[in-house]
């Protein structure tokens, strides 16, 4: 069977620019699905549109070299993946070292862009955060969720959560009035988070997902927490802790997304734990809790709303 590969491969095997392009669009629609352009030919890192993603977001990249041997780069600045193809393999040693600088370039020019990206987000952070006032414990996204203010800001109905990393304010989540969530353009998000309470040698560090959870486990327990915001982003901060911290005792409290296919939240949270050595936790569900309830804060509400 000809795989997707070989068939871009063929497609970009003649010198016709126009095959070339058609065959990088190709790599990148099998990644980020239908796109909407022709890639540019002229070996230039070019920002694009994910489908699916956030209005007049460019969460992605491409460059492609149109001089024989005809190649191509692409990522997403929000996974940090690189993809990299061909449209014929080096007929000798002198292609394959131009083929193997060309990458090396275009993958620099990504590093010294996501730099700049994340710099500018920085900045905005600090500027977003001294806006910030305590947050108020009557926002309705903490009423909902039956939690407190530990560590938040607030600007108008904007709930500010600030994430770190290395120390440093890198990034903010904001949340509105309806639970909507959103990072900062162009901000770090990889390995860092919201951390809440004082982090100590040999005492238990407990590594989540969201905010509200984070917030709820540490109201409950009383052990010092590290929100990643996602599941995506669990084994990353659990990794960049356990460097930080050798001494502690890492517990992953997962998601259990019971009604996803996948439950993607078990499946992150058991990997983050493998790759620290870390205990694994999940809320464990009455009998008569619905199958909609998926991590530890949807546990504390419901609970109190069945008391």
């Amino acid at each position: 069977m000809t795989t997707f590969k070989q068939r871009s491969t063929a497609l970009a095997g003649s010198l016709g620019l126009e095959k070339a392009e058609q065959a990088c669009l190709e790599a990148m629609q099998g990644v980020f699905g239908h796109l909407d352009f022709m890639p540019i030919a002229d070996s230039t890192l070019h920002r694009f549109h994910v489908p699916g993603d956030r209005a007049g977001s460019q969460n992605a990249w491409y460059v492609l070299f149109g001089d024989s041997p005809v190649s191509w780069v692409f990522g997403s600045w929000k996974t940090g993946e690189t993809f990299t193809g061909t449209g014929r393999q080096p007929v000798d040693p002198a292609e394959a070292a131009l083929l193997k600088e060309r990458i090396g370039k275009a993958k620099h020019r990504r590093r010294i862009e996501q730099a700049r990206r994340h710099q500018a987000a920085v900045e905005s952070a600090q500027r977003l955060w001294a806006k910030g006032r305590p947050a108020s414990p009557d926002h309705p996204y903490l009423v909902r969720k039956r939690v407190g203010t530990k560590n938040l800001r607030q600007v108008d109905d904007l709930l500010l959560v600030p994430m770190y990393s290395g120390g440093a304010l890198v990034n903010i989540q904001r949340i509105d009035a309806d639970g909507n969530k959103k990072f900062l353009f162009g901000s770090q998000v990889t390995g860092a988070y919201y951390a809440l309470g004082s982090i100590e040698p040999g005492r238990r560090l407990v590594v989540c997902e969201g905010t509200a959870t984070g917030l709820t486990l540490h109201e409950l327990i009383g052990l010092p927490v590290a929100c990643a915001m996602n599941s995506g982003n669990l084994r990353p901060v659990a990794l960049a802790l356990r460097a930080k911290y050798p001494n502690v005792q890492l517990v992953i409290a997962g998601d259990d997304d019971r009604q996803t296919d996948g439950n993607p939240g078990r499946t992150a949270a058991m990997a983050a734990a493998v790759a620290v050595r870390a205990e694994v936790s999940f809320p464990e569900w009455p009998d008569d809790a619905p199958l909609s309830l998926s991590d530890f804060n949807d546990l504390h509400v419901w609970g109190a709303d069945h008391e």
